[in-house]
């Protein structure tokens, strides 16, 4: 055999090494709005993962999963999957996170709704201007497109 020939031959036998490994250390699922790579292994990034595989997950007030959510009962749940305790409500959250500015966000952090110095909702900012978040009743657990201006930035510590 050619070295030339041998070349495709490594190249899938590191393929499939590969998925071995991936495999062997638990894998990992793709989902839009989902870092991946090195990142996965930070708190916000499974908080976030976990918040993408409850996609479709009913609304419901108050609840804290792990089959129907409100807001911050998702956000807590996610965390806590991660291994970090947050507080129950989007308000209580939001003051117990390091503020951030806009520029400073990253997939993971929180996004908070507000109205004046009110908080009234929460989701798991995903990258691209967009959140995880259990929205209303009647909704689901889904990724959407951040509709305001009015929001501030959490990081989970």
């Amino acid at each position: 055999m050619t070295a030339l020939n041998r070349v495709p031959s490594l190249m899938v036998r590191a393929g499939t090494a590969s998925a071995f490994a991936i495999a062997a250390v638990g894998g990992s699922v793709v989902v839009p709005g989902v870092a991946s790579d090195a990142a996965a292994a930070t708190p916000a990034t499974k908080a976030l993962q976990v918040a993408a595989s409850k996609k479709g997950a009913p609304y419901r007030y108050g609840a804290t999963g792990p089959k129907r959510f409100d807001c911050s009962g998702l956000t807590l749940y996610s965390f806590k999957k991660a291994g970090k305790k947050l507080p129950r409500t989007a308000a209580q959250q939001y003051n117990k996170t390091r503020h951030i500015s806009v520029g400073s966000r990253k997939a993971g952090d929180l996004v908070f709704f507000h109205s004046g110095s009110s908080v009234y909702h929460v989701g798991i900012y995903a990258g691209k201007g967009k959140i995880w978040h259990a929205p209303r009743t009647g909704d689901v657990v889904r990724l959407q497109k951040i509709w305001t201006k009015s929001v501030w930035y959490g990081r989970v510590r």
